[in-house]
């Protein structure tokens, strides 16, 4: 069985996750781009009870009708994300936030009816392994 540690950016919130992640979806839906300030979000579902804060308490936002955020009130980091109405027992834990993120690969995008447009050829952009050349 695997473990998987994480946490906020500040460090206030840490948590372990137990077992194996039962998806892990790059998310393109509004919603998630809004809450995380990003054109997409890396999510990886688990058995709620896998899940495990072993420090902080993560704050609740409310993001829909049954869409619960959980997300640290000191630097704002999106950490899990519940709906006990769709997923019954799952928890999404943003997977930017493992100490590992290579640690579990994506396995499907999801919500692309949503994409934003440029998304769609971001991979064909220029790449700079740091910041690119200033101009003179």
């Amino acid at each position: 069985m695997s473990t998987i540690t994480g946490g906020c950016h500040c460090g206030a919130i840490r948590y372990e996750i137990e077992g194996e992640a039962i998806v892990h979806a790059l998310c393109h839906c509004r919603d998630c781009r809004l809450h995380a300030g990003a054109p997409v979000v890396g999510w990886t579902m688990y058995a709620e009870n896998a899940l495990k804060v072993t420090k902080g308490e993560p704050k609740l936002y409310k993001s829909s009708e049954h869409g619960r955020r959980h997300f640290c009130s000191n630097c704002g980091t999106g950490l899990f994300y519940v709906n006990a109405d769709i997923l019954p027992g799952m928890i999404d834990i943003q997977s930017a936030t493992y100490d590992d993120p290579d640690a579990v690969p994506p396995t499907m995008q999801m919500q692309v009816a949503e994409r934003l447009r440029w998304m769609e050829h971001a991979h064909e952009l220029p790449t700079f392994d740091r910041y690119p050349p200033q101009p003179s």
